[in-house]
Order: structure tokens, then sequence, then C-alpha cells
């Protein structure tokens, strides 16, 4: 399976760093090479680069330009922009190991990753690790840098919590399971302050959570929580839902991207204290209109009575997703 340190490393060779025009060669062999200090003045125009070199402000210009063949793709993200243009101006802080303990923010969208591998912990500073749209059903908290304080898991696979809970990083702020598959009360009982004691931002929005009361329970533990995305799961179809959870979570900001004012927080007073109203189901009633393009029953002749001729039955099926 692939892993995120194997993505990484497919990663850098796609970026092209040791590439004119960054790395190291012979377009900057000699100014790479000369003494550098923090205090040094900038090089005068009677120190003149060597023939078939190019100055770090100028290669970097080929990376900034838009007209430029070398130019950085106008979409590309900040820590493509980072790392190609600290190729160019300190390529030796790339090289071997030391390319671990320049990023503070990893993201790895879309790469076929299915596993957390414990390549993860040589990023000695990661701050930030963004692991949507891939294929990851379980992650291993052992392999997380302790230092991380975001982590983005949007659009995988992950249907259990227990193996990230084991060691989760202590500072991590936010936590981003939109779009798994998360269901039952053995997942909610995870994601309490015994696990997630700094957590600012949680999103669990279109999962398979169904139990409201349970949930909130839980989430009620998390006393830094401020920001809550849970739209899109079965138990966002209860009447009471957005009510039931401002009152539940006096110190909650935001819902569902909502900001919660004091008005509508004044407005849902002692619901929770009140379960009677909290119904754990809803009713959805849906109406078809116009259908096209199906045989219309009433252009069939019917059979006569004893005809033994063909009989063609026509069925449907109508599938609805929420």
């Amino acid at each position: 399976p692939g892993s995120v340190s194997a993505a990484f490393q497919e990663y850098l060779r796609h970026l092209g760093l040791q590439d004119f025009p960054c790395g190291l060669g012979s377009w900057n062999k000699s100014c790479l090479d000369a003494p550098r200090s923090p205090r040094a003045e900038p090089a005068g125009p009677e120190e003149a680069v060597p023939l078939g070199e190019e100055t770090p402000e100028a290669l970097l210009e080929l990376l900034r330009d838009r007209h430029s063949p070398w130019a950085l793709p106008p979409d590309c993200s900040p820590q493509d922009r980072l790392l190609r243009e600290l190729a160019v101006l300190a390529p030796e802080l790339l090289r071997g190991s030391r390319v671990f303990r320049v990023l503070k923010s990893l993201r790895m969208v879309d790469k076929g990753v299915e596993e957390v591998d414990e390549g993860l912990l040589r990023f000695q500073q990661l701050e930030e690790l963004v692991l949507s749209a891939n294929h990851i059903s379980r992650v291993t908290s052992a392999n997380l840098p302790r230092t991380l304080k975001v982590l983005e898991l949007c659009c995988n696979a992950v249907c259990d919590l227990q193996d990230l809970c084991a060691q989760p990083p202590p500072e991590l702020q936010h936590l981003g399971l939109g779009y798994n598959r998360l269901c039952g009360p053995s997942q909610e009982k995870l994601l309490t302050a015994d696990f997630w004691p700094n957590l600012v931002s949680l999103d669990l929005s279109f999962n398979n959570l169904t139990d409201l009361l349970g949930l909130v329970s839980q989430l009620s533990t998390l006393q830094k929580l401020r920001i809550l995305v849970l739209q899109g799961n079965p138990l966002a179809l209860i009447p009471t839902y957005r009510g039931c959870l401002i009152d539940s979570l006096p110190k909650l900001s935001i819902l569902d991207d909502i900001h919660i004012w004091p008005d509508e927080r004044q407005q849902f007073h002692g619901l929770a204290r009140q379960p009677e109203l909290i119904r754990s189901e809803a009713r959805v009633v849906v109406s078809t209109g116009e259908m096209k393009g199906l045989p219309d029953p009433k252009a069939f002749q019917p059979l006569e009575v004893g005809s033994e001729g063909p009989v063609i039955t026509y069925s449907y099926c109508v599938t609805y997703e929420f």
C-alpha cells in the first residue's frame, strides 16, 4: 500500500528540486559555494557573476515570473512555492534528511495514500498534516509527530478511531474527519477531552452518526471546542438538532459553518434539559414529479383471457440519496 513517506518522496521528485533553476549546478555553483554571512552586504555591481552563472535573485525571478517556462503554476500550494524557492536560495537545506526539518506543513492530497507510516516521525517540526482525498482506513497515532496541531483526514475511509486515539498528538487543535465512515456509539466515546484536551475545531460532517444525545454528552467534555461541523449525518435531520447542540455546548461559536449569535443561544436556552423534545427520529416525505423516458403502461393492450402470447413485465427502482 502507498504510504505517506512514499508519496512524499514521489512528490519531491515531481517538484524537480535538483533541476535548473533550483538545486546546485553549473548555473550557480560559485555563488553558493562562497561563504555567506547573515550580516554580509549585498554584492555590488563590481562583483561580477562568473560567465554562465546566475545570481540566486535572477534564478528566483525565473520561478516568479509568470511568463517564464520555469514559473510555478498559479494554483500551486504554499508548500510547492516554499520548497522550490528554498531550492534556489539554500539548496543545502533540502539535501538528505534536512528536508524533514524544514517543513511545518505537509499536504498530500489525492496521492493514493493508504498508510500513515512511521516515516512521518522524521518531520521534527510538523504542525499541519493534510491527507484529504486518499484511501486511509485507519491511522496509527504512534506514527504522528507529537508537534501536530492540525490533522485533516477529509474524504478517506476512516471507520474506527481506536488506533488514532491510542497516543494522539497532545497539542492537536483541529481534527478533520469529514466524509468518512464513522458510525455507532463506540466512536463517539473516543471524542472526549481524555484524548483531545486542546481541540478547538472538529469536523465530523457527512459520516453516519445517529445518536445526538450520546454525541453531545461526549463533546461537552471538550472545554476548548469552538467550531463544530456535523452536517450530513443522520442526526442532523432531528428537528431540534441545532438547538440542542447550541444549548448543550455553551462555548461553541460556530456550528456547521454558521456563527452562533447571542439571540439564537437565548432562543434555545434550556432545551438540553428537556430530552423529551429531542426526538431520535425524523420523517422525510419525498414526492416524485414528472418522469420522462419510461414506457406508458396505458399504451399496452391487455391480453385476452387464455392467450399464450409472451408477457413483458417492466419494473422500476427509484433511489434517493441524502
